[in-house]
């Protein structure tokens, strides 16, 4: 499945990413949470949820969940100060 967003194409079927057409490099655990995140678009989704999903319920630290945020936001073009694509949603998850 391909999901259109911003300037961003992800292909799930072909599990790669493309920003202004150009594919970018991203770790498996980010392209998986940056899926979450689109299946679930406009909604809020929660850290169990995310942990569930893209750590398969492994106990992680909130430095390694952080990281893959940061490293999300960097593929998309979004930062956590603009919040344009992604959006913190404080104590509960992201959007």
């Amino acid at each position: 499945m391909r999901y259109v967003f911003a300037d961003c194409v992800l292909d799930t079927d072909a599990h790669n990413l493309l920003r202004h057409g150009s594919p970018v490099a991203v770790e498996p655990q980010v392209f998986d949470l940056l899926h979450l995140l689109i299946r679930n678009a406009g909604q809020l989704v929660s850290r169990d949820e995310i942990i569930d999903v893209v750590w398969d319920g492994r106990i992680v630290s909130d430095s390694a969940i952080s990281a893959r945020i940061a490293a999300m936001r960097k593929a998309v073009g979004d930062d956590g100060r603009s919040q344009t694509i992604i959006q913190t949603v404080a104590r509960r998850g992201l959007k």
